[in-house]
């Protein structure tokens, strides 16, 4: 007798399903309510989802996604897909070397963020694992750390803190030798894009959706697990924090969705911040850094526009399209007085600032 298709078990089922392409999974789903049950899964759609956004490197070498860099003194670290790659920067500020001397591995999906110490790297990967990568060996550690994407992670002093699209934010205590041992688990109500912990480890921020909770930005208390602080009000559904970092124990920035950056004074007031700076084509803002001085760069999420502000003035200072003609977001940027390195979805760039005309170089 023959067998049904329905009567299949479910992981053969869905076996079946995953050498479909996009078309004919929707009219399968248009054949009865239990097919289009199976084809509204996220694990049917998973592959052909990651063709679409870029989620990382083709053989040909077209498709490219590198999402986050770290620059350490004169060495980049970018991330391709799962690995974590280690460039010299030359010393002539000719750009980078083109051979990686570390490739850093053990995320069995993209890294979505990374943050270095002294001796380690610490990645969060779509995988939902937070990996540690020892700078000066070989050795790596690799736990299981969320249900979802490990979208951030910080860390400061031993203590790690990742946020998840699993709408919790997790603090873990380390060890180089052993897995994270949990020490919270935080319910945020909504997907978790951004991390920082108080460089007096005291504390931490969380950036997140703002979609089904009404304030992105709220401050947690690292022995306890406890709510402290909600930063500001009136934030817009959707106006997620993609992006913040304390500039010191009590100055905060903070960007995303809404299209401003936000510097909090903890000392002033947790409802209203001391500075705002709106991306004037209205995109959102995926990244930003400071100088800890007067300067702040940003990065929007179109035609791969990095924007120069100067806290001191209320418009741009200047701007620079590392895209055109092609749209690409600016996932996250690092400068110093000389070069600001920049990462899009296809591409790394750099600008030199030692020239009189800032000089845009695609690495």
């Amino acid at each position: 007798m023959a067998l049904h298709l329905l009567q299949l078990p479910e992981e053969i089922l869905l076996l079946v399903l995953s050498y479909l392409d996009g078309r004919a999974l929707g009219r399968l789903g248009q054949a009865c309510r239990r097919l289009r049950h199976f084809t509204c899964r996220d694990a049917v759609w998973r592959r052909i989802a990651r063709r679409c956004l870029n989620s990382g490197f083709v053989r040909q070498g077209t498709d490219v996604l590198m999402p986050w860099l770290q620059v350490d003194g004169d060495v980049l670290y970018f991330t391709q897909a799962e690995e974590i790659r280690a460039h010299q920067l030359r010393s002539d500020g000719g750009g980078l070397h083109k051979r990686p001397f570390a490739v850093f591995l053990g995320h069995q999906e993209d890294v979505c963020r990374f943050v270095i110490t002294d001796s380690h790297i610490i990645s969060g990967g779509g995988d939902g694992k937070i990996a540690l990568h020892n700078l000066h060996s070989a050795a790596s550690i690799q736990f299981s750390a969320h249900e979802q994407d490990v979208n951030c992670v910080d860390c400061h002093g031993g203590i790690v803190v990742s946020g998840s699209r699993d709408r919790t934010a997790r603090v873990w205590s380390l060890s180089p030798t052993t897995d994270g041992r949990r020490l919270h688990t935080i319910q945020t109500e909504d997907r978790v894009w951004s991390v920082a912990i108080n460089p007096l480890v005291s504390s931490f921020v969380t950036g997140t959706a703002c979609c089904h909770h009404t304030s992105p930005l709220r401050i947690w208390d690292l022995q306890s697990g406890e709510l402290m602080n909600c930063l500001g009000t009136d934030f817009k559904r959707g106006a997620g924090v993609l992006d913040v970092f304390y500039e010191t124990p009590s100055i905060l920035l903070s960007c995303g969705y809404d299209t401003y950056i936000r510097c909090w004074d903890l000392r002033t007031s947790f409802r209203r911040c001391v500075g705002e700076w709106e991306e004037p084509h209205d995109s959102a803002l995926y990244c930003i850094q400071s100088d800890g001085n007067y300067m702040i760069s940003s990065g929007s999420s179109y035609y791969g526009v990095v924007r120069l502000w100067d806290r001191r003035m209320n418009r741009c200072l200047q701007s620079f399209s590392l895209s055109s003609p092609t749209s690409s977001p600016v996932y996250s940027l690092r400068f110093n007085t000389c070069h600001l390195y920049a990462a899009l979805a296809t591409s790394l760039h750099r600008l030199d600032f030692t020239v009189s005309s800032s000089q845009v170089t695609a690495l």
